[in-house]
């Protein structure tokens, strides 16, 4: 499963890349509203520093509209991935890009039957909100669990982007679920790092050490 930071912010993204196990980036307007910088700017900053997958989400909402912009988003960086909201509008707005050989990232999708419009439309990703269904009393995991079995039923290439990930539950569970990439806040990176034991057991191999090596003479 590859993992993509859900962020705009470039110290964020710089730490990611450095531990070697970011693969994207996806954004959107509210996170490049914080960093303060024109769309294009930041995209080409972001692209500086990794060298994969960066979706960036167009405002617009009619289709003519909506692939105007995506044009000009996707002539910002090779690695540009096109976000469209799952309307009817943004459905009819994937089918010409797709056509155009414009890479596009389907968001705001909420159930497989959603899903499935987005891979008949050519999406190149699809992004099941988990965090959001399970906030209205759904399990959002299991969106993803169905998306991914449509998509095998029928050969679809269109990749599962498992999205609104909030604690390392929701990232085990895309993963569980046969999600191919999972986006989310650096904060939520930096929890799967943390276990207990492994900050324990790291404590207890200091001191063994330290306790040896303070009683061994060292030769000079």
């Amino acid at each position: 499963m590859k993992i993509f930071l859900d962020t705009a912010n470039l110290d964020e993204i710089r730490k990611g890349v450095e531990w070697g196990i970011v693969d994207g980036v996806t954004t959107n307007p509210s996170l490049i509203a914080k960093e303060g910088r024109p769309i294009e700017e930041q995209i080409r900053r972001i692209a500086d520093l990794v060298d994969g997958d960066i979706s960036a989400e167009v405002v617009a909402t009619g289709a003519e509209e909506m692939m105007r912009e995506a044009r000009q988003l996707a002539a910002i960086h090779p690695n540009v991935v096109v976000k469209v909201p799952l309307t009817r509008e943004g459905i009819q707005a994937t089918t010409a890009l797709s056509k155009e050989g414009i890479r596009v990232n389907v968001t705001l999708c909420f159930s497989p039957a959603q899903a499935l419009l987005a891979a008949k439309a050519g999406a190149y990703i699809v992004s099941p909100f988990v965090g959001r269904l399970d906030d209205v009393g759904h399990t959002g995991v299991d969106s993803i669990r169905d998306i991914t079995q449509i998509y095998r039923n029928y050969g679809f290439k269109t990749q599962v982007l498992a999205a609104s990930l909030r604690s390392p539950t929701h990232v085990i569970a895309a993963a569980l679920a046969g999600a191919q990439i999972a986006t989310m806040p650096f904060r939520v990176l930096e929890m799967l790092f943390n276990h207990p034991l492994t900050d324990k057991g790291l404590e207890q191999f200091l001191k063994d050490w330290a306790k040896v090596f303070q009683q061994t003479p060292v030769n000079v």
